[in-house]
């Protein structure tokens, strides 16, 4: 199993200090929060994006993926959302990440969401495939379960569009572990962990603190899956520091997968 961390529990870094912070805690990759607050978005140039991909090489640390906010389920016309969609899928292919994030976002009726999002991400997936990345939709706000996931990728069904597992909504929306990966196992890029006190608290806590069954989630993964740690201190600007953590959350997530 391979692990990451998302930029969003370092808000604001430099990519000097998160390479290092990957290097020094022992994880593989790194998800960048594709954000204009963030040193990494689509709105930085081609030196940049060179800069960021001799800087992530030389450190041997893989960028997973770019952390886009595209909602492709929201209310609207096309062509706003595409746009940001090929933005993100650029700046992807041009850092050698093989994932961009998406949200859903829908805000109208369930049918009319499901429908607009496949829509849209059926378009998207020959650009995404042309540019040799895949796109996933992130279980989330109106699509927080991996049931409400598949009712949009199953109609999509490219290569180039699958799902990115948020353990804590699927759970938030009623879903067992096993439930949640059953139906999104055939459409799985990555899996994202993070821990909260409960329901009603979700102020991010070190992994293995909080109530969300990290360890059944982790251990229904393939051996050569990734898991990245979103630490939302972003959010939650009182939480606790992410660097001083990363290293036993590393460590815990091993345990859980091993049982050692």
């Amino acid at each position: 199993m391979k692990y990451a961390f998302s930029t969003l529990g370092v808000p604001g870094m430099p990519l000097r200090d998160v390479v290092r912070l990957a290097n020094s805690t022992g994880y593989d990759g790194v998800e960048l929060r594709a954000h204009p607050e963030e040193p990494v978005h689509p709105a930085i140039g081609a030196e940049e994006r060179a800069d960021v991909v001799e800087r992530f090489d030389a450190a041997g640390v893989r960028i997973l993926a770019v952390a886009g906010y595209a909602r492709v389920a929201a209310p609207g016309e096309d062509e706003p959302v595409h746009q940001e969609l090929r933005a993100l899928l650029a700046l992807a292919r041009d850092l050698g990440a093989p994932y961009v994030r998406v949200f859903p976002g829908g805000e109208q009726d369930q049918e009319e969401a499901d429908a607009v999002a496949a829509r849209r991400l059926g378009l998207a997936a020959e650009t995404a495939a042309d540019m040799g990345v895949r796109i996933l939709l992130e279980t989330h706000d109106s699509h927080r379960t991996g049931a409400a996931a598949a009712r949009v990728l199953g109609p999509v069904g490219h290569k180039n569009v699958g799902a990115l597992w948020d353990v804590m909504h699927t759970w938030l929306g009623g879903e067992t572990p096993a439930a949640s990966h059953a139906v999104l196992a055939p459409h799985l890029g990555y899996t994202q962990v993070k821990d909260i006190a409960s329901a009603d608290d979700t102020t991010p806590l070190a992994l293995g603190a909080g109530v969300l069954p990290l360890e059944e989630c982790v251990r229904l993964l393939d051996d050569d899956a990734w898991v990245c740690w979103e630490y939302e201190k972003r959010w939650y600007p009182d939480a606790a520091d992410l660097p001083g953590m990363l290293a036993a959350g590393r460590e815990y997530l091993e345990h859980a997968r091993t049982g050692r």
